[in-house]
C-alpha cells in the first residue's frame, strides 16, 4: 500500500463517519418541530439549532477550508447567538451540503496533506490533526443532539434501530 492510497483510505473511513452521524442527526429532526430545535434548557445553553449551525461552521473551516482550500468564512459567534427560528428544513439542507463537500475533500486526501501544516483557528496544525479534531467533534455533538432529541420526544422517541429480543430475530 502507499503512502497516498492509506491517506486515501483515512479520508474515505472519515467522510463515512460524517455521513452516519448526519444520518443520525436527520432521523432526529425528523421526530421534532421547528419550535422544538431552536428550544433551550436555559439562555446558556445552546438549542439544537445551535450546534447544527455550530457543526456547518466547524466542517467548513476545518475540513472543507482547512483541507479543501476553501476561504474561511466563519463566524462563530453567530453561531450561538442565533434564536431561530431557521426553518428545520433549510439547517438540514445547510448541513447536508457542508457535509458533502467535506467529503469531497476527504475523499480526495493525498499523502503529503496529512501532514503539511496549515493555520486553522489561528493554530497550526497538520491534515490529520484537523480530521482528529473535526470529525469526532461532529460526532460528539451528533450524541448531544441525539440526547437532547430523546429528551424533547420523551417516550414517543422513535430509535433508528434496536437489537432484536435475546434469541429473536436477526440484524436488519
Amino acid at each position: 500500500m502507499t503512502a497516498d492510497e492509506l491517506a486515501s483510505a483515512l479520508g474515505h473511513e472519515a467522510a463515512d463517519e460524517m455521513a452516519s452521524a448526519l444520518d443520525r442527526i436527520k432521523h432526529c429532526l425528523g421526530q421534532l418541530t421547528d419550535e422544538q430545535i431552536w428550544w433551550r434548557h436555559s439562555a446558556a445553553e445552546n438549542s439544537i439549532g445551535n450546534l447544527i449551525l455550530h457543526l456547518c461552521g466547524n466542517v467548513r473551516q476545518w475540513i472543507v477550508g482547512g483541507l479543501g482550500g476553501a476561504k474561511d468564512i466563519r463566524n462563530r459567534p453567530a453561531e450561538f447567538a442565533e434564536r431561530g427560528p431557521i426553518p428545520k428544513g433549510e439547517l438540514l439542507r445547510n448541513l447536508e451540503a457542508i457535509v458533502q463537500q467535506a467529503q469531497a475533500a476527504l475523499k480526495q486526501l493525498k499523502a503529503e496533506q496529512l501532514l503539511k501544516n496549515r493555520q486553522i483557528q489561528g493554530q497550526d496544525v497538520t491534515g490529520l490533526k484537523a480530521i482528529f479534531d473535526s470529525v469526532p467533534h461532529f460526532r460528539g455533538h451528533t450524541q448531544e443532539i441525539i440526547h437532547m432529541t430523546r429528551t424533547l420526544c420523551g417516550p414517543a422517541y422513535k430509535f433508528a434501530w434496536q437489537p432484536p429480543e435475546e434469541g429473536r430475530g436477526t440484524r436488519e
